[in-house]
């Protein structure tokens, strides 16, 4: 009976620290919220002033308020550091706001975000600033992008999609009506089609016009067939639908220019420079244009093939250009975009605001995507380990970027929700020659776009 007693004295406690363990590793989220978290808060209720001072961020205390403390307490005067918010736990760390002392910028704080994350045992530490004067520390618990899980609460509006996961624990979703084009890079196997049937299955819930360019006979787009108004599978179908698509972005500035003719007087609410400014019974639904492998696009063998590379190279820079306006928005994706392409492939490039690069194969195309806009970023995605596909670094011409990874979504679930969403298509007569061929399910009765012509030759 004595031996069962001290084997369950040792052992609880053995079972205990080894189930920690366990689900340290297994599941890190559920040890967070055991475990990690009355850890992380204690460390950092004990220790804030003492790190703060280590870390530089405590200054010394105005003369009166150094006078006040020795009068009243008589003890030693400390450095004051930055007023400390309320703590507010969530799923994957912490959160709190800090008031920054008088001489204090965001910058300081982020400096010491690596020293932070040390001290008070936590992932990793992410900087915001919020207001003049205050900041907002946002503690990480564990990596959130082994294993990818989207915030519940990930609401967007018309044009936002939330398609990735940043290790900061917030979701990066892709607007177009703030980053209306971009380019997306990628090696084979890096994760790039999975970021696009995650964006293309988002927008699809949406009343969006979805156009597709697949020049690898349609293998990325083909599966999402019932829910696109148009798909041109190789250059010379490209080289008919780009004109068709440039006159459909003058039809719709026409409609603007309508609107912008009204009679003197008129509110100027109702004085519009984009189809977001017309009503709603009036304006066109905007249209999204997505291009796999861009590089098909640019590759001639012959003189034939260099006239029309250079015919749709020059409409694709105008739909770039002038295409936010009328609602036209372009999503290029590619192994590598650079100006061995050929002529107008760097000009393009530059109207693409958004860059999204996952791994690639050398430092030159890490460069092509980020180094004009965030040469730092750069090293980071070179960095990306090909065990984790999907991992990516995004940025844009602010100069800022982070570390993102877009979760699993299946080609078949993909596919089923592009065929359950089909009735959203917007109808765009000029598009319907392009509309691709769908067959219809077996034992399903054909619609519409089951039974749409293919696209002409």
């Amino acid at each position: 009976m004595t031996d069962l007693v001290t084997l369950a004295e040792l052992g609880s406690p053995l079972a205990v620290i080894g189930g920690a363990a366990y689900a340290r590793h297994a599941s890190p989220a559920a040890y967070w919220s055991t475990v990690g978290l009355p850890l992380s808060v204690a460390r950092l209720l004990a220790s804030y002033s003492s790190t703060m001072d280590a870390c530089g961020l405590a200054v010394e205390p105005s003369r009166w308020r150094a006078l006040a403390v020795r009068a009243t307490t008589r003890r030693e005067v400390r450095p004051v550091p930055p007023r400390r918010g309320i703590i507010r736990p969530t799923s994957t760390g912490l959160r709190m706001r800090l008031r920054l002392v008088p001489g204090q910028e965001p910058a300081d704080v982020a400096a010491s975000a690596e020293r932070l994350r040390h001290a008070w045992g936590v992932h990793a530490v992410h900087v915001r600033d919020v207001k003049p004067g205050v900041v907002e520390l946002r503690l990480v618990g564990f990596d959130v992008l082994r294993k990818v899980r989207m915030p519940r609460r990930s609401g967007s509006r018309p044009l936002e999609v939330p398609v990735a996961l940043r290790e900061d624990a917030t979701a990066f979703v892709r607007d177009y009506r703030t980053v209306p084009h971009e380019l997306v890079l990628g090696a084979t196997l890096s994760g790039k089609s999975m970021y696009l049937r995650n964006l293309v299955t988002g927008l699809a819930s949406q009343p969006v016009v979805l156009v597709g360019i697949d020049c690898k006979r349609g293998v990325e787009l083909a599966p999402f067939a019932p829910r696109l108004s148009a798909l041109a599978t190789d250059p010379d179908q490209a080289a008919e639908l780009l004109p068709v698509l440039v006159k459909e972005m003058e039809d719709r500035y026409d409609l603007i220019k309508t609107r912008q003719g009204i009679k003197p007087g008129t509110a100027e609410e109702l004085i519009t420079s984009d189809i977001w400014g017309l009503p709603e019974d009036e304006r066109p639904a905007p249209l999204v244009l997505v291009i796999d492998e861009i590089a098909e696009l640019f590759m001639v063998a012959t003189r034939k093939e260099e006239e029309r590379r250079d015919e749709m190279v020059t409409q694709l820079i105008r739909l770039a250009q002038l295409g936010r306006a009328a609602g036209i928005y372009l999503e290029v994706c590619g192994q590598r975009f650079g100006a061995e392409l050929g002529k107008g492939a760097t000009m393009l490039r530059a109207q693409l605001t958004g860059r999204v690069c996952h791994r690639v194969n050398d430092e030159a195309s890490a460069k092509m995507a980020l180094g004009d806009i965030a040469p730092e970023a750069v090293q980071a995605s070179c960095a990306i380990a090909p065990e984790l596909p999907g991992l990516a670094v995004v940025g844009d011409t602010s100069g800022g970027w982070s570390r993102i990874r877009t979760p699993y979504l299946s080609l078949a679930d993909a596919a089923a929700t592009c065929r359950a969403t089909a009735h959203l298509a917007p109808d765009v007569p000029a598009l319907n020659p392009f509309r691709p061929f769908v067959p219809p399910l077996p034992g399903a009765e054909p619609d519409s776009v089951a039974t749409a012509s293919p696209v002409t030759e």
